[in-house]
Parts: structure tokens; C-alpha cells; sequence
């Protein structure tokens, strides 16, 4: 991600431009996915863990 200085620009709004460009690519969010390793099997569990979570809050339930 680049972002160039314009002409007469702050830095806090080079700085907001950035977060934006960072924030709209979703690169913070994709390196956060990606820090920790989860096997298949791990990955299924925590999706079904979510699934009865919002099942039983739906319920009301939880």
C-alpha cells in the first residue's frame, strides 16, 4: 500500500489516508486471520461452536 504526500497536506491527513486505504483492502483484518494456525478439524469445531451459540441466542437460550 502507497500512499504519496499531496501538495500542502497535513500529516494527520496522509496518516487518515492511509488507515483508509489499509482499512478498505483489509489487510489488518486479513494479517489477524492469518497470525495463528488452525488445523481442518479446529476450524470445523469453532464454526460449529458459533452455529450453536447463535442458535441458542436466538433462542433465547444462552
Amino acid at each position: 500500500m502507497r500512499v504519496a504526500l499531496r501538495d500542502g497536506e497535513s500529516f494527520d491527513s496522509l496518516l487518515r489516508r492511509f488507515k483508509a486505504g489499509v482499512a478498505k483492502h483489509g489487510i489488518i483484518s486479513d494479517f489477524k486471520r492469518h497470525q495463528t494456525f488452525m488445523s481442518k478439524g479446529q476450524k470445523a469445531r469453532a464454526k460449529e461452536k458459533r452455529a450453536e451459540r447463535k442458535r441458542l441466542s436466538k433462542k433465547g437460550g444462552y
